[in-house]
Formats: structure tokens, sequence, C-alpha cells
């Protein structure tokens, strides 16, 4: 048998090993009733109806019990159009198996320095690890486009000779979803100026190009839609694990919140950016790529568990080439933290009402994703950075 069939054979076996690992988790949200599955699929195919038919996009919302909006800027209702034309069961397949497509090119380039790209097994225990990810999962509860957007950056700023322009998938990702603009930032800093000025071009020209396909729908966006945060959803739920949402479960004063959450944020941007750039300079891009993931989710007003798809990124950068014992012992540690419903057990928690610490303690545990996520942000700018010149030295 030659070397080539038997790689062959190998990968066939990780992808079959992948399968079998997802299939409990597929069966078990696609099984679901019409009106909780996939629901932010159903968000953007019918997004796409709406403009197949000519109606108002952002006066349009999914049926009873969701009612759901439309949020994403308009260009995202453009490209949803195909799968209005497709059945809602052939969406949901089509969705589910790009979700999982997008989540192998994140592990793909995420993992690349432990050779998963040359050991099927290996991206295999990766893939299987990844999909169990509470955010990750979220992506096929919901028929979420997170990791896709992660896929696209981490392929952008990773690939080693990429097939497009670099800053290409970039542009694309922030024009659909806003908050993948972050990368921007990081390519000013990082004075990446060809890839910059392709990212912000491929941004510009799909947010301009709405205005003249559909004018009505991208003022409607722009300076009515964007400005109104309820649109979201409840800001104060637990779901919304940014910097913003932990902030507004105090219930604290609004001004006073405000200004927390400026500051707050601003301390955090300075930080993540200033790690993401040393990690540049260091010419360890996994770890930059995930610092400035996590700062689309913590500087971000509103930003899901399922938009934690970053932490992906983060498994790699940790796991690095995988020859690091203590390296590998902290990346099991993130990982079981972000497979176990925290946020969940907060509120529990808080709902056993015991004086001083059931609310206290509750609050804390409620907001442990996005405190996870500030941790993150010190464990890849200060610590690990520190644990490479430890083994060098």
């Amino acid at each position: 048998m030659t070397g080539g069939k038997r790689q062959w054979q190998a990968w066939l076996l990780a992808a079959a090993i992948v399968a079998l690992a997802a299939w409990p988790l597929v069966e078990f949200w696609l099984t679901n009733p019409d009106d909780q599955r996939l629901v932010d699929l159903d968000v953007y195919r019918s997004g796409g109806q709406v403009l197949r038919e000519g109606r108002p996009l952002y006066d349009y919302f999914t049926p009873a019990p969701q009612l759901l909006p439309f949020t994403y800027p308009p260009i995202a209702g453009l490209l949803a159009m195909p799968l209005a034309v497709m059945s809602w069961t052939t969406a949901q397949w089509v969705w589910t198996i790009g979700v999982f497509a997008a989540l192998a090119v994140a592990v793909w380039f995420s993992f690349r320095q432990a050779a998963v790209d040359r050991k099927p097994l290996l991206f295999a225990l990766a893939m299987v690890c990844c999909t169990y990810l509470m955010p990750i999962r979220d992506q096929v509860r919901f028929g979420q486009v997170d990791i896709l957007l992660v896929a696209l950056c981490v392929a952008d700023i990773l690939a080693v000779k990429p097939r497009w322009p670099r800053g290409f998938l970039i542009g694309l990702a922030t024009a659909v979803k806003l908050t993948p603009g972050v990368f921007l930032i990081y390519l000013l800093v990082t004075r990446q100026w060809r890839t910059f000025w392709m990212a912000v071009t491929v941004t510009a020209a799909l947010t301009l190009l709405p205005f003249a396909v559909i004018p009505q729908d991208a003022f409607a966006f722009w300076f009515e839609a964007l400005l109104d945060p309820n649109r979201l959803g409840a800001n104060a739920a637990t779901t919304n694990q940014s910097v913003r949402g932990m902030l507004i479960r105090l219930y604290l004063p609004d001004l006073l919140t405000s200004a927390l959450w400026l500051a707050i944020v601003a301390a955090i941007g300075w930080y993540g950016f200033r790690g993401a750039y040393r990690a540049y300079q260091a010419k360890d891009h996994v770890t930059a790529v995930a610092l400035v993931g996590l700062m689309a989710v913590l500087l971000s007003p509103v930003a899901w568990i399922h938009h934690l798809a970053w932490v992906v990124v983060v498994l790699g950068a940790v796991v690095g080439d995988a020859r690091d014992r203590v390296r590998l012992w902290v990346a099991a540690g993130v990982w079981l933290y972000y497979v176990v419903p925290i946020p969940w057990w907060g509120v529990s928690l808080k709902a056993l009402e015991i004086p001083v610490i059931s609310p206290v303690l509750g609050k804390i545990v409620q907001n442990g994703y996005g405190l996870g996520a500030i941790v993150l942000v010190w464990l890849l700018a200060s610590w690990l950075p520190k644990r490479r010149t430890t083994l060098t030295n």
C-alpha cells in the first residue's frame, strides 16, 4: 500500500471519528420542535426571503414564539438570499455541515503547530474536543455564523501562501458582522499596510453596495436599527457575557455603568492589542489572532456565549507545538471550563437565596465565561510569553 493511499485512509478515518462524535449533538438539535431549532438560521433565511419579496428587511420578525429581528448589516441579508430558495430542511443540513467545515478550517490553522495538518488522528482529536465547547455547541443549536467569521479571519492571517489577497476575508467578515473589525485595528497597530488597506477596501465596498441595491434597507440599518441595542435581545440576559453585559447585571445607575464600561474596555483594549502586537513581533501569529478575537468579544456592547467561538483559537495558541506538558494541562483546563455550563450554574446558585453568599457568588459564577475571557487575555498576553522564555532558557 502506497504512503499516499494510507494517508487518505487515515484522513477518512479521522472524518468518520469526527462525524460519529458530532452526530449526537447534531441529532439532538435537528430533531427539536420547529420553533426551537436553529432559530438564528431562521433569521438569516427569513431575511433572504424578505429581500426576495421586496419587503423592508428591518421591519420583519420571525414567527412566534421567537419574534427575532434581522440584526446584521444589509450585505448579510443579500448574502443570505440563496438560503431562501432552499427548503427549511435543506437549509438546516447545509448550514450545519457548513458550521463543521468552518470549525475544521479554524482547527486546521489554530492547531497547525501541533502538526494536525500532517497527523489526521490528532486533527480528529482537536475537532472532537472543540465540537463540545459550549460556544461551538451553540453554533449548532442556533445555526449561528460566528465560527464562519472565526474561520475567515484565522485563514486570512495564518495562511502561509493564501490564494486570495490577504485582507479580503477579514473585510468580508467585518462587513457581515462588524465585530471582526477589531482585526482592522490589529492590522493598523502591526503596520501590515497592504493587508489593512485590502480589508478596509472590501469592508467599504460591501458596506456601500447595499446603498445601490437596497438603499432603504441600508439607511434603515445604519441610521435606525444599529442604534437600537434592544434589537439584539435582553442585554442583561445571562447569555450576554460582554463586559457591558456583566456590568448591566450589577444594576448600577446607567451613567455609572456606561462610565465603568468605557474605562474597563479601554484598559482591556490597550492590554489586549499590546499583547497581540508583541505576539506578532515574536512571530506567534496564532496567539495574536486569539487575543484579537477575544477583543471582539470583550469590547463589544453585546457578546452572546456563541460569540466565544474564539476559544478554539485560544486553545490552539496555548497548546502550541504540544511538547510542553504544562501548556497542555492549562489547555485542558481552559477546554473543560468552556465545556461545562458555568454561567447557568450561577443562575441556579442565585435562585437558592442563601443570604450574602447566593447573590454575590451566584453573580460571579453567572459571569463566568466573560470573566474567563478576561483571564484568557492575561494568559495569552503575559503568562504564555513568559512560559516560552522559561523553556528556551
